[in-house]
């Protein structure tokens, strides 16, 4: 058995067994870019798997070294990687700037930073290694723009023959000129190795006579430029002194292009990695640095606190009481890891747990509601009361005690709401019964919410809370 094959089995008891040989499938018989920055949802929808099974897998699949993971910032606009980082830790707290877009963005985790999987080369060996053997076209389609662009072949040709008047390949040292046509449109001679964009404001009456542009390009990020042009033959001498090879290409800046790189699919985003149990427990290594701070717009969390945990010692004995507070632990563990959360951690009894969407912090409320339950049926006593809290909303990821975890007035109201129930309840705030997914659940359960006004510790003002009776 080769050592390759011998991680396969390995993964295979860690992970989903026939996601793991549709992986195998991929590397064996995958092309190429096939095998680069491998969007883990869009997998998961081609093959009909579980998300969570292909995510879980690809992590597995990354800590035995058969994939490398890549955090990609992404340009909201046109969907190019500004950043690609192997680690979390090199997530940049500056703004990451885009010159095909002309805009600066922070790294915010929520849609703005990709996680993608590309196969290491110690398995097999692809094109993407080794980006300077990439076509013009491939190397935007592989290096530049994200997993999230939904592109096809036929709009990729489009791309190439219907929107872009000229591109070169341009070694570096050598100088080189495009003779092109100018439309009645606006233009951007955009490289996609260097991250360089000229403007070209075509406008004005048709001309016959040649004009001129120079662009250089050099290892200094240079602003977004613009030139006034007319209509008609332009002479563009391109020089290249950045040291590497380059790739000037002019697009036309039209609605055909907007569309075709407007159009997007699901990727696997860092807010939702960061909520992964799996990436909690595989990847502890990669957390933040000390001092970094990720912003993250909007995050749900669930805060949970048996009722009475001291009294219940006192009632029962310790070893009782010890069994009884880890099956709850197992229970409720295990329910947040099945509706796509992760536990931040545990105080005493307490649990802190991130979800990226509320509504699957309300399913996971509501089983372990019924979890608590049935595990007092079981004993004929009613000593399990868990009380749930549940809020969504802005906050930063940080990292506090050696340990990846969250900060801001949203955690602060989340503990405090979850403090209201007195009994087996669950409380939610105004954000969370707001989302549309999250009132079809309580359709489903056939939960009326009741309205009531909270005064939370530590909030200065009264609160509207929903009870889910």
């Amino acid at each position: 058995m080769s050592d390759i094959q011998a991680q396969f089995s390995v993964l295979k008891q860690t992970a989903e067994p026939k996601v793991v040989d549709q992986i195998e499938r991929l590397i064996d018989r995958g092309e190429d870019h096939e095998l680069n920055r491998i969007n883990a949802i869009d997998f998961s929808r081609q093959h009909g798997f579980d998300e969570e099974r292909v995510i879980s897998a690809f992590l597995h699949s990354a800590r035995l070294g058969l994939f490398d993971l890549s955090w990609n910032v992404l340009c909201p606009g046109c969907g190019g990687v500004l950043g690609a980082h192997t680690t979390l830790k090199a997530l940049r707290p500056d703004d990451y700037h885009c010159a095909l877009c002309a805009c600066g963005y922070k790294a915010s985790v929520d849609e703005a930073v990709e996680v993608s999987f590309t196969v290491s080369p110690r398995v097999r060996r692809i094109a993407a290694h080794d980006p300077d053997s990439l076509s013009v076209w491939d190397y935007f389609k592989q290096m530049f723009w994200s997993s999230g662009v939904d592109f096809n072949k036929e709009s990729f040709a489009t791309l190439a023959n219907e929107v872009t008047l000229d591109t070169l390949e341009l070694p570096a040292g050598e100088k080189a000129t495009m003779s092109l046509q100018l439309p009645n449109d606006f233009i951007i001679v955009f490289e996609p190795v260097t991250h360089a964009a000229h403007f070209v404001d075509v406008q004005g009456e048709p001309t016959k006579e040649r004009q001129q542009l120079a662009i250089m390009y050099n290892k200094v990020q240079a602003p977004t430029g613009t030139t006034t042009l007319r209509p008609g033959p332009l002479r563009l001498s391109l020089d290249n002194q950045a040291g590497v090879r380059v790739l000037p290409t002019v697009f036309i800046a039209a609605e055909a292009l907007h569309h075709l790189i407007g159009k997007r699919k699901p990727f696997l985003t860092a807010k939702r990695m960061l909520s992964n149990q799996t990436f909690r427990d595989v990847f502890k290594a990669d957390n933040l640095n000390i001092d970094q701070r990720l912003q993250i717009t909007s995050l749900t969390f669930l805060f949970t606190d048996l009722k009475g945990s001291t009294a219940l010692y006192e009632r029962v004995g310790d070893l009782a009481a010890f069994d009884l507070v880890r099956a709850h632990f197992h229970a409720l563990l295990e329910i947040i890891a099945s509706e796509k959360g992760a536990v931040v951690k545990t105080i005493g009894d307490a649990v802190m747990a991130t979800f990226v969407k509320p509504e699957d912090a309300l399913v996971a409320g509501l089983r372990m509601r019924s979890a608590m339950e049935e595990l007092n049926k079981k004993r004929g006593s009613a000593d399990l009361v868990l009380k749930i809290g549940i809020h969504e909303g802005p906050c930063l990821a940080v990292m506090l005690n050696e340990r990846q975890d969250y900060f801001g007035r949203t955690v602060n109201i989340a503990a405090r709401v979850q403090s209201v129930s007195m009994a087996q309840e669950i409380h939610i705030t105004g954000p969370v019964l707001d989302a549309p997914a999250v009132a079809r659940i309580l359709e489903q359960w056939s939960i009326k919410p009741i309205q009531k006004q909270a005064a939370l510790r530590g909030i200065a003002d009264k609160m509207v809370v929903y009870e889910l009776p």
